[in-house]
């Protein structure tokens, strides 16, 4: 506001004359400020905050060029006034960065066969709060309502995330469809087939998920960096749910008796039957 009531005012505040282009400048940075303010006030967005970003840089340059040409007087306001555009600028470029939402649509599908009909299949993981037992990010699920649930998962650098889900399609014995709702962490949607086997021969279970990846490409290279690519981990999980349902239990190996994170699993060893002292140091 003293940039656009005053001036000629500012402008000397800050070390420099009042001739009629500092005027001039100084003003239409007031009123660019009052825009982004009105902006992000009426409608937060990180278009605004970009907005800032950018006239930060002009007014750097614009301060820069006038400490060249400063004939002295009120030198150390100058100075002082770039120092503190310079921390503003590195407030709003954080805030910008931190505000923008970057994500990859990820897809994923896998499939694998169990020797259960399809409705057995249909029937175990319909049991919503038993998919922590087998996918290895869910930490938690929790039944609220007949087509409603709460999720808790573990995210890349161990961050937890939560969502509501609903149940969007259910199809008996044929087809499980979930989605979040507005609000969740990471937005995602999946859905699980069962598909009688050729030859009868069991049931493929046929699933994909499809969900926002947060940091874009770069949160996606680096998840995969620390061991957590996206496909092997439903690939995994298959194969967890797999064990759960020919034989009741997922087969442990010697290195990953928890068996739960997935990078707690590696190194891996041959699986072998647990000693008793391993048993119960797992239960505790």
């Amino acid at each position: 506001m003293p940039q656009v009531v005053s001036p000629a005012g500012f402008a000397r505040t800050l070390g420099v004359d009042d001739a009629a282009r500092h005027r001039t400048a100084t003003t239409a940075v007031g009123v660019r400020e009052l825009a982004a303010a009105t902006g992000l006030l009426g409608r937060p967005h990180p278009i605004w905050l970009w907005g800032r970003v950018g006239g930060d840089f002009m007014d750097l340059r614009m301060l820069a060029r006038a400490l060249k040409n400063h004939d002295g007087r009120g030198l150390g306001r100058t100075v002082v006034a770039t120092v503190a555009v310079t921390a503003l600028t590195a407030t709003d470029v954080y805030a910008a960065v931190t505000r923008t939402r970057r994500s990859t649509l990820m897809e994923l599908t896998a499939v694998t066969t169990i020797t259960q009909s399809p409705d057995e299949a249909y029937t175990l993981w319909k049991d919503l709060e038993r998919l922590p037992d087998f996918m290895a990010h869910l930490d938690e699920v929790h039944v609220t309502g007949p087509h409603t649930s709460h999720w808790q998962a573990s995210a890349p650098f161990g961050k937890t995330v939560e969502w509501e889900a609903e149940t969007t399609q259910n199809v008996p014995g044929q087809l499980i469809a979930w989605q979040s709702v507005d609000g969740a962490d990471i937005d995602n949607s999946g859905e699980a087939r069962f598909v009688p086997a050729p030859g009868g021969q069991g049931t493929e279970i046929r699933v994909s998920l499809r969900y926002d990846l947060p940091g874009g490409a770069l949160g996606k290279t680096a998840a995969r960096y620390f061991g957590e690519e996206p496909h092997q981990q439903l690939d995994d999980d298959l194969r967890r749910f797999k064990q759960i349902a020919e034989t009741g239990e997922i087969v442990r190996s010697e290195g990953a008796p928890g068996g739960k994170r997935a990078r707690a699993e590696f190194p891996q060893h041959p699986a072998r039957p647990l000693t008793e002292d391993e048993l119960k140091e797992a239960l505790e």
